[in-house]
């Protein structure tokens, strides 16, 4: 499995906000590298063409003007998401470990922490190439990615599914009901956010429930995708439990 990485993502100063936090992607780079047999590879920044197949100029140009650094981070993010994706579409699973995150960024705007969406770039850059028609996105971040539906919510093409279940179990149910009804597609794409957790905002999942759908999108995915399938990071904001969440996760979504 490929870890999508750059000691970039590291620099808290492109931002204040509680994504570019001091640690936070430290914690879950400890996680990962603990494990030896993970292959880690770097991306490139998004260029301006792959951006502004999501986006407007307008959109853009309001983010560079306003923070030069931040636009380059976001850009290196989706960059890297492009990455996750062509190696999914390789055969080989992903996950980018990359900030900032996407799934609040629309076309002409954003907020949540988020300048560009991350997963609409990684999909739009493989179909341009032909690569891929259609997809399913799974977005367990404790919001709804509302960029991600502004972005890819009306392509016929493109399933995208937000648990809302207030408890644990149904949560959990309403996946696993939810993917077994599930036509096939040619890539599996996950929003993976960790802030349900019952130490972090959301208060909700535990740490085994990550692994859980890390394995059931895995069986999903071959069983429906020819096994093609990447994860993107989003949200988590404590930092004593995102990296063991985030390694359970890809416990359970590797080969």
């Amino acid at each position: 499995m490929n870890i999508i990485y750059d000691p970039k993502f590291k620099d808290p100063n492109y931002s204040s906000d509680p994504a570019a936090s001091q640690g936070r992607i430290e914690c879950i780079i400890k996680e990962l590298k603990d494990q030896g047999d993970l292959n880690f590879m770097k991306g490139d920044p998004a260029s301006t063409s792959d951006l502004l197949r999501v986006h407007t100029t307008e959109h853009l140009q309001s983010i560079k003007k306003r923070n030069e650094k931040a636009y380059f981070m976001g850009a290196l993010a989706a960059g890297s998401s492009l990455l996750a994706g062509g190696s999914a579409f390789q055969g080989v699973p992903a996950f980018a470990v990359v900030r900032p995150p996407g799934h609040h960024a629309s076309p002409n705007s954003c907020w949540g922490f988020c300048y560009f969406n991350n997963m609409s770039v990684a999909l739009e850059g493989l179909r341009e190439q032909g690569k891929i028609e259609s997809a399913f996105i799974l977005d367990f971040d404790l919001h709804i990615g509302d960029g991600n539906i502004n972005c890819l919510g009306d392509d016929p093409h493109i399933t995208i599914m937000n648990p809302r279940s207030g408890d644990r179990e149904t949560y959990l149910k309403e996946v696993k009901k939810r993917l077994a009804r599930e036509k096939s597609y040619d890539m599996v794409g996950v929003s993976a956010g960790f802030d349900e957790h019952v130490e972090d905002w959301g208060g909700k999942l535990r740490t085994e429930d990550y692994r859980w759908l890390g394995k059931v999108l895995k069986e999903f995915s071959e069983d429906k995708c020819c096994g093609r399938r990447f994860a993107l990071l989003e949200g988590g904001y404590n930092h004593h439990v995102l990296g063991k969440n985030v390694k359970a996760f890809v416990d359970g979504f590797r080969d």
